[in-house]
């Protein structure tokens, strides 16, 4: 019996929830309003699910984006996620953003470069090779300078598709020594909850556990108040 998975995605400035069975997208409801997940997300899931005709009970497993990502962000997500799992005794699987990303961008042969902004001249990065839709990670997920993305990018000798929220800037930096690089539309820009769903399907395929209980954010670096802290600790010592 195919699982229903339900998908939230808060790692940036959009948000959005999907209903993937089976490989088939139901829906996906996409807001980029400018107001805070914590506004939004329940209400986009719950008018998701009335449109599709499905209750709470009607899902099979839960999805995230567990970072990288905002951090407030990606914690509202996170907790979203694992009340809906919890209340419904549900497998809740966490997944990264950044493979998300490349998912839901469905590039079918080049290679996948998801970005985010991590401020401080540097992005969320991660790298994948897609042969044939089939996508096969180049790089691990970290938080790069953009000159040394750069130096990576250059050597490619196929397209390199850009995807998330750090793509005019990764593209406006880099386009001139890359040539290379496609900006996606603004359409296909954006992290979208149904490239977690996917993310997900492929971790319930290889029998991995969705424990609620041990799924926690990976947010690669420290938050910037945690990073003041440890300087005036430094400085202080």
């Amino acid at each position: 019996m195919a699982l229903l998975i339900f998908a939230f995605e808060t790692s940036a400035k959009a948000g959005s929830v999907a209903l993937l069975r089976d490989g088939v997208l139901l829906g996906e409801s996409y807001s980029n309003t400018g107001l805070t997940h914590s506004q939004t997300l329940l209400s986009l899931g719950q008018q998701l699910l009335e449109n599709c005709g499905l209750t709470p009970a009607d899902v099979d497993a839960v999805a995230v984006a567990a970072g990288p990502g905002s951090f407030t962000g990606v914690r509202i997500g996170v907790a979203a996620a694992k009340g809906f799992a919890w209340g419904g005794e549900l497998p809740c699987y966490g997944v990264p953003t950044l493979e998300a990303m490349a998912l839901g961008l469905g590039v079918w042969n080049g290679y996948v470069c998801p970005v985010m902004d991590a401020r401080r001249n540097q992005v969320y990065n991660a790298l994948f090779r897609a042969e044939n839709g089939v996508l096969i990670r180049v790089r691990e997920d970290r938080a790069i300078a953009l000159t040394e993305l750069e130096e990576e990018l250059k050597s490619l000798d196929k397209p390199v598709f850009l995807v998330g929220d750090g793509s005019r800037l990764t593209y406006g930096a880099l386009r001139q020594n890359v040539p290379a690089l496609v900006c996606p539309p603004e359409h296909r820009m954006h992290q979208r909850a149904a490239g977690v769903a996917l993310a997900a399907e492929k971790m319930i395929e290889q029998g991995l556990p969705g424990d609620a209980a041990a799924m926690s954010p990976n947010y690669l670096r420290l938050s910037q108040a945690e990073r003041e802290r440890l300087e005036r600790e430094q400085s202080n010592g």
